[in-house]
């Protein structure tokens, strides 16, 4: 019996620590961030992404929003990018500072669970 209730308890607390997998925002966002790689964030992208880059609104698809991003990139090459801030349960949020030769940015978004899959709905890059 004890052994049972040891083996129910451990299947349990497995199956907690992988159902809340979602809460964390992968690493590679950041990654793209600093190095200014469009393809690397948009691959967290949802179909669909609202996009305020400076003051500019859309709500374009994920290519069309790689390819906004990107352009930005091209104008405003990353030299750092630091996550300052991030919270959240069931939609997760972060804030960064983008670092360029020109300007300083500050980085809004908004991750979403699909399937297990956090992904990137909304977008928001302001000067800072």
């Amino acid at each position: 019996m004890k052994k049972f209730l040891f083996s129910l308890g451990a299947f349990l607390f497995l199956l907690l620590l992988t159902n809340s997998g979602f809460g964390q925002i992968p690493a590679q966002i950041g990654t793209g961030f600093k190095s200014g790689n469009a393809k690397m964030v948009a691959a967290f992208f949802n179909d669909n992404v609202e996009l305020v880059i400076l003051d500019k609104e859309n709500v374009c698809s994920k290519e069309q929003g790689e390819m906004i991003l990107s352009d930005f990139f091209s104008k405003n090459i990353p030299t750092d990018y630091k996550l300052t801030h991030q919270g959240g349960t069931d939609s997760v949020y972060g804030i960064g500072k983008l670092q360029t030769a020109g300007a300083n940015f500050r980085i809004y978004f908004m991750l979403k669970s699909f399937s297990n899959i956090p992904l990137i709905v909304q977008l928001r890059i302001e000067k800072d």
